[in-house]
């Protein structure tokens, strides 16, 4: 047993008596126990979020071959936490999703009112005569998936399609234990887009 608390310590970074209390929950079955303290730090992360966020780093990162670059600005509650090696990966990473993926908002909320609007134009225009609630579910299915291109906590994560990123920030912040957020980001190409 001591080995397996071992390995997923190694693999989540979570405490040693809660990863022995999700192997216990689990029947020692390692890949399970990860997913129930993903859970759990997830819905930690979720009683975090409230809190402000004032320190952090601002990270550059330029893409090998020196034709993309990304600053972005990754916030914390501390500077002690801002100085960890765990928070300066996390920032490096958001940084690569930058320059990986093309975001154009943080998150939904980021996104002008006439641009979703514009959406939903395209939306409805692409689909034809439906019902309306047939219409207002294919919509919001159409959103979601705009949301996921154009969102960076949307987005798949690049090292780890089954999440997303803002999962990968809550699983940070439930490791790190103070709120994290993203305050901004600029992506320069050369050439423009």
């Amino acid at each position: 047993m001591k080995e397996k608390i071992k390995e997923l310590r190694e693999r989540t970074g979570v405490a040693i008596l809660d990863c022995r209390n999700a192997l216990g929950e689990t029947k020692g079955d390692i890949e399970e126990a990860c997913e129930v303290l993903r859970k759990r730090g997830i819905a930690k992360a979720r009683a975090k979020l409230g809190r402000e966020a004032r320190q952090g780093l601002i990270v550059s990162y330029v893409h090998p071959g020196n034709r993309v670059g990304v600053l972005i600005e990754v916030n914390c509650e501390t500077d002690f936490v801002a100085r960890t090696d765990d928070f300066q990966k996390l920032a490096k990473d958001l940084a690569m999703q930058v320059a990986a993926s093309d975001p154009q908002y943080i998150s939904p909320e980021d996104i002008p009112p006439e641009v979703v609007d514009k959406e939903k134009e395209i939306g409805k225009a692409g689909v034809g005569n439906k019902p309306e609630k047939i219409l207002e579910k294919i919509l919001q299915g159409k959103l979601e998936k705009f949301y996921e291109q154009v969102c960076l906590l949307r987005q798949p994560f690049i090292k780890d399609e089954d999440i997303s990123v803002d999962d990968y920030i809550k699983t940070a912040i439930a490791k790190m234990g103070e709120n994290i957020r993203v305050k901004r980001f600029t992506r320069y190409m050369l050439g423009g887009k």
